[in-house]
């Protein structure tokens, strides 16, 4: 062969000494070729640069192969994801797709409305999709669901979401969360959090419940929240503070972003954390763990629900009808 030539299918065959289809079935690991031979193809196709042509190989197969991940970007003030937590999950949704062989499309901020997804599905843009948040989108994601849409969302499941859901024990992160508050004795609750979002409700209404049973006087606050974002909360944080003489003696705050930034509000007016407030944030991001003190907060493994969510759109791809499941939620007990 010439080195100007590109090597072809049946080259590797001839070389190989095996048929083109068995060629074709070898690199896309078919289970129709045994590992020997599977090994035996792709080591001479390596040898001499042989590289599949993935969108051609699309092209003669029913699926993409291409699975497409929407951030809940409708909840978020100019397209800005506050929350880290979110790109732990898609590290998390993006590596366990690697390893099914599956690319990833990341949908753009616009493709939020039912007729694009309707229409990715149509043009065969992607096989299906792994929505990040249900946020305020909720009307969109049942419709699409009715249209047969295969897809699957991180977020928060009643007994009549008409879709398959994935995502963390919200109520029991609450109880966890004021269990903890009420241990060291605090009576002064401030919660963090839009309670219009179906997962912070939970994580609000698991708060009351852990209140509730302990038979003690506790009075509670709400702070929502328009925008998420570490800037907008430190400037809410500051004006809660301003307009309170009493300070809140347990904060618990929807998320790890929200608990640090009332952090260094309480800081700048001489509050001591852990002695004068106790903190718990929810996610268990990594700056947690190193912010001066480390953040108390409640735990979602963002890498077993990205293996979830990729696991059950497999399943729902093949034709089956995969269940709501809910993660691991535990407290990690820090210094605040």
């Amino acid at each position: 062969m010439s080195a100007k030539q590109p090597v072809t299918m049946g080259d590797i065959a001839r070389l190989a000494n095996v048929s083109k289809p068995t060629v074709s079935r070898a690199l896309s690991d078919s289970p129709l070729v045994n590992e020997e031979t599977k090994e035996h193809v792709r080591a001479i196709a390596r040898k001499h640069g042989y590289a599949v042509n993935r969108n051609a190989q699309k092209l003669r197969h029913k699926r993409t192969n291409t699975i497409a991940v929407s951030l809940d970007y409708q909840s978020l003030r100019r397209n800005h994801v506050a929350d880290p937590f979110i790109f732990e999950l898609l590290a998390g949704v993006s590596e366990v797709l690697g390893e099914e062989n599956q690319d990833l499309l990341l949908c753009a901020p616009s493709h939020n409305n039912i007729e694009t997804f309707q229409h990715m599905l149509a043009s065969r843009g992607a096989d299906g999709f792994i929505f990040l948040g249900q946020g305020h989108r909720e009307d969109m994601l049942e419709a699409l669901a009715k249209y047969g849409a295969p897809m699957i969302v991180w977020g928060a499941s009643s007994e009549d979401t008409p879709y398959c859901v994935v995502g963390s024990d919200n109520f029991l992160g609450g109880v966890l969360a004021g269990q903890y508050l009420l241990q060291h004795q605090r009576k002064n609750f401030l919660f963090v959090g839009d309670t219009t979002f179906k997962e912070i409700y939970g994580r609000r209404n698991g708060l009351q419940k852990a209140i509730d049973e302990s038979n003690q006087t506790v009075e509670v606050k709400d702070l929502a929240l328009n925008n998420f974002s570490y800037e907008s909360v430190f400037e809410q944080a500051n004006i809660f503070l301003d307009n309170n003489k009493t300070y809140p003696d347990a904060i618990f705050a929807f998320n790890d972003n929200a608990a640090m930034a009332f952090i260094h509000a309480l800081r700048l007016r001489g509050v001591s954390i852990p002695e004068d407030v106790s903190i718990v944030g929810y996610n268990d991001i990594a700056p947690t763990r190193y912010f001066n003190p480390p953040i108390s907060t409640v735990r979602q493994d963002p890498y077993q629900a990205g293996k979830l969510l990729v696991k059950k759109l497999m399943e729902k791809l093949d034709g089956n009808t995969p269940e709501s499941e809910v993660i691991k939620t535990e407290l990690i007990v820090r210094e605040t």
